[in-house]
C-alpha cells in the first residue's frame, strides 16, 4: 500500500501521516534527507528510510534495491478491496484524514478519469500540481491508462510551466486556479504557448471571475472549470466534445452519481441550494482506522462532500460554497469564495482570502486578506472595501488586512491558516 505524502510536509505533518498510515519505510528524495532528522516518527520505522537521488551513505539508494535479484518466495495475491493506497486530505477543515482508496477503487478512479476528459492515445497530458494530490495522480495515471503520455513538472513555476508547454505542446492542461493565475500573469506568456492545448481543466477551488476573464484574453479559450475529491477523484467535467457553461462546474462525470439535498437528507428540486452526495465506483473505503469520522459522512455507498451546490435542468452544477466555510452575517450565508472573487477585480489585487470572524452581534464578520502585485498602486483598506462594496453589496468585508505572502495549502488559499491569524489578532486586540 502506498501513501503518497506533499513535498511540503513539515517533520511533524511527516510524523503524524507516518504514525495514522503505520508505515514501514519511507522512499524520499535525497533533498529531503536534511529535513528528516527533525522527524522522531522516521528513526522508528521498521524498514527504515530509503533515498533516491541521493549521495551514498547510511541509507538504503532505491536505485540499488532496485538493482538487485529479488528474494525467490511466493508473495501474496491481493484482493480487489484490499487497500491500494492512503491519500491525505489537505486539512483545511482539520486534521489531515487518511482517505483510504482500494485496489478496485483506483481502477474505477483512472477509467473516470479517462472518460472525463475523452483522453486518447493520442493526448499529452500536464499536470500542474503534485502527483501527491489526488487530482495530478488521477490525471497523470488516467492518461496512462488510455495510452496518452503524461508530464511530469519539477516545479509549478510560470517559467518552468512555460517551458513544458512550449517544448512538450500538451494537449490538456490541469492546473489549480491560484498557480494558474501566475501562469496567465506572467509577462512573457504568449498565445501561442497555449496552441497545441484542446482542453484547459481548473478546479480544487472555484476559479475567480476575473482569472476566466485574463485566461480567455490570453488564449483565446475558456477554462473548463470541474470539481474533484480526495475521497472519489474526478466528480464533475465538462469534455472537449460538451458544451461549457461558464460559472458552473459541469455536469456528473462518467460513472458518477450526484444528489442534492437538505438537511435532512430529502433530494431537492433543480434550482435549489443544498449538499451534494456522489456515489462512483472509485469512492473511497473510508478514512484510515477512523470510523467514526468515516461514519458522519458516508452512508449506504454516498458521500456527503460537504460543498453547497445548486444544479440547473441541464444538470450542470454551480458552486455556492462550502458548509463549514460559509460565513453567517446577520443570518446570511455568505460564500468566502464570492468576496474573494470581488477583490480579485481590483487592478492592485494578486490574491485574496475570505474567512469568518465571531462577533456577537452579527454573529460572524466578514474578513478578508490580501497579498499585491508587486508593481500596482497600493490601495487603503477603505478602497478595497468600497471596491468590493460595489459589486457585492453587504457581503463586502468589514476588515481587509495586507499580506506580503498569502499562505496556500495544495495550491489553495489556507483559510484554516487565515483563520487562526484572526483569531491571534482578535485575541491580542485591546479590550
Amino acid at each position: 500500500m502506498g501513501v503518497p505524502l506533499n513535498y511540503r510536509y513539515t517533520a511533524s505533518e511527516i510524523d503524524r501521516a507516518l504514525a495514522v498510515s503505520q508505515a514501514s519505510a519511507l522512499i524520499a528524495h535525497g533533498g529531503r534527507e536534511r529535513d528528516l532528522p527533525g522527524s522522531r516518527q522516521v528513526a522508528e520505522l521498521p524498514r527504515g528510510l530509503i533515498l533516491y537521488e541521493a549521495e551514498a551513505g547510511r541509507h538504503p539508494g532505491l536505485q540499488d534495491l532496485i538493482a538487485r535479484s529479488p528474494a525467490q518466495r511466493e508473495l501474496p495475491v491481493p484482493k480487489a478491496s484490499d487497500p491500494a493506497f492512503i491519500f491525505f486530505t489537505s486539512g483545511s477543515t482539520g486534521p489531515a484524514k487518511g482517505v483510504t482508496h482500494s485496489r478496485e477503487g483506483v481502477g474505477w478512479m483512472f477509467a473516470t478519469y479517462a472518460a472525463a476528459l475523452e483522453l486518447t492515445a493520442d493526448d499529452v497530458m500536464l499536470p500542474g500540481s503534485s502527483i501527491s494530490h489526488i487530482g495530478s495522480f488521477g490525471f497523470s495515471f488516467g492518461a496512462l491508462a488510455a495510452g496518452a503520455r503524461t508530464l511530469v513538472a519539477h516545479g509549478f513555476d510560470s517559467q518552468h510551466m512555460l517551458e513544458l508547454l512550449r517544448a512538450q505542446r500538451p494537449t490538456v492542461l490541469w492546473i489549480q486556479p491560484m498557480m494558474l493565475f501566475q501562469l496567465v500573469r506572467d509577462a512573457s506568456a504568449r498565445r501561442e504557448d497555449f496552441r497545441s492545448l484542446r482542453l484547459c481543466r481548473s478546479g480544487s477551488d472555484k476559479v475567480p471571475a476575473e482569472l476566466a476573464r485574463a485566461f480567455a484574453d490570453l488564449t483565446g479559450m475558456v477554462i473548463s472549470e470541474g470539481m474533484g475529491m480526495t475521497e472519489v477523484g474526478v466528480v464533475t467535467a465538462t469534455p472537449s466534445s460538451a458544451r461549457i457553461k461558464v460559472g458552473t462546474i459541469g455536469q456528473a462525470a462518467p460513472g458518477v452519481r450526484l444528489s442534492i439535498r437538505d438537511e435532512a437528507g430529502l433530494e431537492l428540486p433543480a434550482g435549489a441550494e443544498g449538499r451534494l452526495w456522489i456515489s462512483a465506483r472509485g469512492l473511497a473505503t473510508g478514512y484510515w482506522s477512523d470510523p467514526v469520522a468515516t461514519a458522519a459522512v458516508m452512508r449506504d455507498g454516498w458521500f456527503d462532500s460537504g460543498d453547497v451546490m445548486k444544479a440547473d435542468e441541464e444538470g450542470y452544477l454551480a458552486f455556492c460554497g462550502r458548509k463549514k466555510q460559509l460565513i453567517v452575517h446577520d443570518g446570511s450565508n455568505i460564500s468566502p469564495q464570492e468576496v474573494e472573487d470581488a477583490l480579485l477585480q481590483h487592478e492592485a489585487v494578486a490574491l485574496a482570502g475570505v474567512v469568518g470572524v465571531p462577533d456577537l452581534v452579527h454573529g460572524e464578520n466578514v474578513h478578508a486578506y490580501v497579498a499585491l502585485k508587486p508593481s500596482a498602486p497600493v490601495p487603503t483598506e477603505q478602497e478595497l472595501i468600497g471596491f468590493a462594496r460595489a459589486r457585492i453589496g453587504y457581503k463586502a468585508p468589514e476588515r481587509v488586512e495586507f499580506l506580503t505572502e498569502m499562505p496556500l495549502n495544495a495550491g489553495k488559499i489556507d483559510r484554516a491558516a487565515l483563520k487562526a491569524l484572526a483569531a491571534k489578532r482578535e485575541a491580542m486586540a485591546p479590550r
